[in-house]
């Protein structure tokens, strides 16, 4: 009878130990999909990489990122509609994309919303940028996130910009967007298209100036900080209602310092530019 409790008492003990191994270590870690359609070099893909290192990190490992970039995966509008459709669970791609199908998102299109990119930070990761993405979820989508894909200034040829007198009848070469074009000519400015030749000017980030080499012609750089750009994160909302109340709270608060990680990199690149632009006679 002894024996036989030593033997029973052991094989539940057993028991016990199996069934506490399995849950500590059998359970396996959530995988998403992320995803910016910039090349392996770009800012945005950089602050994926860093997030899934920062995902991986905070949950101890049970949650890692499949991180993607360069096209693989569509460009900006087809990656937003796979990510609303859930075949990419994080999209982290430029803010202009999501307006084509959610309206608030034209807000951050404005020009001189920011005074810096330092202000841009504080106000689209705090109660501005959760009230503006407030109804992504209408769309497929949650916000997690805004990070940095530069300030726009004005490069010019022949003079500096100290006033809006100054561009005044200035040919600039500018993307082909409506606001773009709107805010140019009411300031009495005369766009022209990025291929046009006869430009006196063109308004761009310091650090894709120089990323671009686009600024051979270029004599003078004003910092006028009239358009700044960001990039969004989002989750594709069916996936984000799958995951852990923790689990949720460890992607937001990840991803707000990924968005931060964006700001430092591109402030640094433009350091960096500055000095390109120096050494060129700018």
């Amino acid at each position: 009878k002894m024996i036989t409790a030593v033997l029973a008492a052991v094989s539940i003990g057993s028991a016990l130990f199996g069934a506490g191994v399995k849950k500590s270590g059998g359970s396996k870690p959530v995988k998403l999909i992320v995803y910016s359609p910039g090349n392996a070099t770009s800012v945005p893909t950089k602050t994926i990489a860093k997030y899934a290192e920062l995902v991986r990190a905070a949950s101890n490992g049970s949650i890692v990122m499949d991180v993607h970039s360069s096209g693989e995966l569509g460009n900006d509008a087809e990656a937003l509609q796979s990510t609303r459709m859930g075949t990419i669970d994080v999209i982290f791609a430029g803010t202009s994309g999501f307006t084509s199908f959610y309206d608030k998102a034209k807000i951050l299109d404005l020009p001189f919303l920011f005074s810096s990119a330092e202000d841009a930070y504080k106000k689209v990761n705090g109660a501005i940028g959760e009230k503006i993405f407030a109804n992504l979820p209408s769309v497929g989508l949650v916000y997690l996130a805004e990070g940095d894909n530069g300030m726009r200034h004005i490069a010019t040829t022949k003079r500096p910009v100290h006033t809006v007198d100054d561009v005044k009848g200035l040919k600039i070469r500018v993307p082909t967007s409506k606001m773009y074009l709107d805010v140019w000519s009411a300031l009495g400015a005369t766009p022209v298209a990025l291929s046009n030749g006869t430009a006196e000017a063109q308004d761009n980030a310091t650090y894709h100036l120089v990323a671009n080499a686009t600024y051979d012609a270029i004599k003078y750089y004003s910092f006028i900080n009239y358009m700044w750009m960001g990039c969004t994160m989002a989750v594709n909302q069916k996936k984000w209602k799958s995951l852990s109340a923790e689990q949720q709270k460890i992607l937001k608060e990840q991803a707000v310092i990924a968005a931060k990680y964006s700001f430092d990199t591109i402030a640094q690149d433009n350091l960096s530019a500055m000095e390109v632009l120096k050494k060129a006679g700018v």
